[in-house]
């Protein structure tokens, strides 16, 4: 018998506040067990716990996340899910032939351009800025990723369904529900755009590069065959969801541009390098994973604990970028601790750490930088009012975001810039 209680309810009510409650309970330790849905857990932080975790030989990812994430966050047979040689082939997928450098630009781009387009839509009265970026960011996903999606009620269809799988992954009820019936409804019409794709006798391309759907519909698998139609669609739900979930990171930005002004000034005055910066600073400071899994690989130990063979590894990310003796001034807003440098992959981990192409980080970490960073951009050089609203960001809510979803008004074109402020 395990003789620690089980955590599950205290994560369900503490929600981001779980980890650190449960660690000061145990002095701080860097490893304190517990047990989840009646599993035997670990739960690991600091620099140390950021190599151990993303070492395969000491944590394994297949059988660790639970069957409601994966109907609901990142889907059945998802790169997430896989180990080894598997994994690796599968994440080349992402690394060599989606997220490339010139690829993440032109995304940064047209992400730009659709929000500018939805803000210009937008002026003269109040909207929900957390919404509104969803659907811009559906948007540019689909032109970028050739996913056909019709302007108008199919892009914020896609909009609403990404934003449906993150918000209700983590929590039982209605919101879960909803993220179910979301991701199904998604992956039946991306497993008939894989279908379409495979039957254009076109599909030779003309030596063009070809469209992320058409990388995934061509990608063969560590055993040389097709992903099927439906484990197609998930991983291009991996490309389009996390792009739309950018706008929990922008409606953040947006949230820290309005406390802190002169911030904004410095940003809109600024740099590619303090735009990246601020991106950085506000992944650090704003929580929005509260840790990842994993299962004990064989009997190990992690300092003086013990984590037997087959152990739920659980990572502490969000404390992580709240510990003192990690960080200067944790709890402060600051961009400049960026400045000039990029940093290391066990330092910043909101999307995991170690290496991108080789392990478990998430492929679409530059992704998520350069379209934060740009969007930053452009909401500071953007002349917009803040009405009274509920700005907190409550803690006990994952994946948590401002009460209001961060109400803005853009004023009508001709009327006085001062008069937005």
């Amino acid at each position: 018998m395990h003789p620690y209680a089980d955590s599950t309810l205290a994560l369900l009510t503490r929600g981001y506040a779980w980890a650190p409650a449960l660690r000061r309970r145990h002095g701080d330790a860097p490893a304190v067990p517990t047990r989840l849905m009646g599993r035997r857990a670990v739960l690991l932080h600091g620099p140390r716990a950021v190599d151990f975790f993303y070492d395969e030989r000491h944590v394994l990812r297949h059988g660790a996340l639970p069957g409601p994430v994966l109907d609901t966050l990142f889907g059945r047979g998802a790169v997430h899910t896989l180990d080894g040689g598997t994994h690796r082939v599968r994440k080349e997928l992402f690394t060599t032939h989606l997220m490339t450098p010139d690829g993440v630009r032109t995304l940064g781009r047209l992400a730009r351009e659709h929000w500018l387009r939805t803000a210009d839509g937008l002026r003269g009265g109040d909207a929900v800025l957390f919404d509104e970026m969803a659907v811009a960011l559906a948007g540019a996903a689909c032109e970028w990723s050739g996913v056909p999606c019709a302007p108008g009620a199919d892009v914020r269809r896609l909009a609403e369904d990404c934003v449906a799988m993150v918000d209700g992954f983590a929590t039982p009820g209605p919101r879960h529900w909803k993220a179910r019936r979301a991701r199904s409804r998604q992956e039946d019409v991306l497993a008939r755009a894989v279908d379409d794709v495979r039957g254009d006798p076109e599909a030779s391309r003309h030596g063009r590069q070809p469209t992320v759907l058409e990388a995934v519909a061509a990608h063969r698998d560590a055993d040389g065959s097709l992903l099927d139609p439906r484990t197609a669609a998930v991983e291009l739900l991996n490309v389009l969801r996390p792009t739309v979930a950018v706008t929990w990171f922008t409606t953040f930005a947006a949230h820290a541009l309005h406390r802190f002004p002169d911030v904004r000034e410095e940003l809109r005055d600024g740099d590619d390098a303090a735009a990246r910066a601020f991106a950085h600073e506000v992944r650090r400071c704003y929580p929005f994973v509260p840790f990842v899994g994993g299962l004990a690989a064989r009997d190990l130990r992690f300092g003086a604990q013990e984590v037997p063979e087959g152990t739920l590894v659980l990572l502490d990310v969000a404390g992580h970028h709240r510990d003192p003796g990690l960080w200067s001034e944790p709890h402060r807003f600051d961009p400049r601790r960026f400045l000039g440098r990029e940093p290391g992959p066990g330092e910043l981990i909101p999307q995991g750490g170690g290496d991108a192409r080789t392990g478990h980080r998430c492929p679409g970490e530059d992704v998520t930088v350069h379209l934060l960073a740009t969007l930053a951009t452009t909401l500071a050089d953007m002349e917009f009012a803040v009405p009274e609203q509920d700005l907190r960001i409550p803690v006990t809510r994952i994946p948590t975001r401002p009460r209001s979803g961060m109400t803005v008004r853009i004023p009508a074109r001709g009327t006085d810039r001062a008069a937005a402020r």
